[in-house]
């Protein structure tokens, strides 16, 4: 199988992603550690998505975007050429869905931590402020993204409730609007271009990286056996 990939980086770090599994990426300091990866990335991401089970892979960048932004950071700000043009409504159900499972995937993960306050995590500062350490900041910084990435192609949405709750009411809002299909590119905040393929993208992208995070922590934290492995991660 095939796996199409973008390629971000800054010179130095690079962030890979899966352009026909949406949501799967890698990191590495180069793009040969980051497309290293990906095999096992997509086939761990399979196995969340569908149990599939297959052998081998084939990469192939098919596009390629320099950032100045902190890549080490997961800072991201690339719109695929595939998250351009109309959408049919059958693509659109089959996203939705995966990010609503994706949602509520992430919160049966937080509800399994058994002290949400609790972290064996060091304290780590970057540009942007402090990493999330605990699965209560993990989750808050997931959830309340749901405003913002709405928000930028122009839906009135929230973070209130859960983050399955706020991302059922954005996309509800979403629907009300009659051309919403036609996957207009918008110039959002700091001049990113965003589509609504892109705002699906990068809900599922997001709490991949969050609800990795968050099971590595609760492991090095609370044990194997506490807490289960719902995204189906190699660790």
């Amino acid at each position: 199988m095939k796996i199409r990939c973008v390629w971000e980086h800054n010179g130095d770090d690079s962030i890979i992603y899966s352009d026909n599994y949406i949501g799967a990426f890698t990191r590495g300091r180069t793009k040969d550690i980051a497309l290293g990866k990906m095999a096992d990335e997509v086939r761990s991401y399979l196995h969340w998505r569908n149990g599939l089970e297959l052998d081998s892979f084939e990469t192939v960048i098919v596009q390629e975007k320099i950032s100045e932004l902190n890549i080490a950071d997961a800072d991201s700000d690339v719109l695929f050429e595939a998250e351009k043009g109309v959408l049919n409504l059958a693509e659109y159900e089959e996203l939705k869905a995966l990010a609503l499972r994706s949602a509520k995937d992430f919160l049966t993960l937080y509800e399994s931590i058994p002290d949400k306050n609790r972290s064996c995590l060091p304290k780590r500062q970057t540009f942007y402020g402090q990493v999330p350490r605990t699965a209560f900041e993990m989750y808050e910084h997931t959830k309340n993204v749901n405003e913002y990435y709405f928000g930028e192609i122009g839906v009135d949405a929230d973070n209130e409730g859960t983050i399955l709750d706020c991302r059922i009411r954005g996309f509800e809002l979403l629907e009300a609007r009659p051309d919403f299909l036609n996957n207009d590119v918008f110039e959002g905040s700091y001049g990113e271009e965003w589509s609504l393929r892109k705002v699906l993208r990068r809900f599922i992208w997001h709490d991949r990286i969050h609800a990795k995070a968050m099971y590595r922590m609760a492991l090095k934290t609370f044990g194997t056996e506490a807490i289960p492995n719902i995204f189906q991660f190699e660790i």
